[in-house]
């Protein structure tokens, strides 16, 4: 059965467009994020390489380790915080990246989105 499972799984991760599709929802979520802390007047910037994401609070582009220790971690924590009391559970720390799986369709991502827009306006 877990070798069927797997095979299974496999076959779906194989299909034409997927990988591309699975980037693309990342890119949705991250540009709904950045637009939302926009709003909110937030210094927010993200990273992503294909559906792994890294979501830092500086208005620069983090492109380093050192970059990413310039952020504002506090924010984070507080954004974490204010993201997990609606619902949505994030990577716990500000140096860990976050993945978006095939289950994260348009429905999740803008439930996702409206919490992001209360969080960041609470910050």
């Amino acid at each position: 059965v877990a070798m069927a499972a797997g095979l299974a799984l496999l076959e779906v991760i194989r299909a034409d467009g997927f990988h591309a599709r699975l980037e693309q929802q990342t890119l949705n979520l991250l540009r709904g994020l950045q637009a939302a802390a926009d709003a909110a007047g937030v210094p927010f910037s993200t990273r992503q390489a294909g559906a792994m994401f890294g979501l830092f609070f500086s208005a620069d582009t983090v492109d380093s380790y050192a970059a990413a220790t310039r952020a504002d971690i506090a924010a984070f924590n507080r954004f974490f915080q204010a993201m997990l009391e609606r619902g949505i559970y994030l990577a716990r720390s500000a140096f860990v990246a976050g993945f978006l799986s095939s289950a994260h369709d348009d429905e999740v991502i803008e439930a996702t989105l409206v919490s992001a827009r209360e969080s960041f306006a609470s910050l």
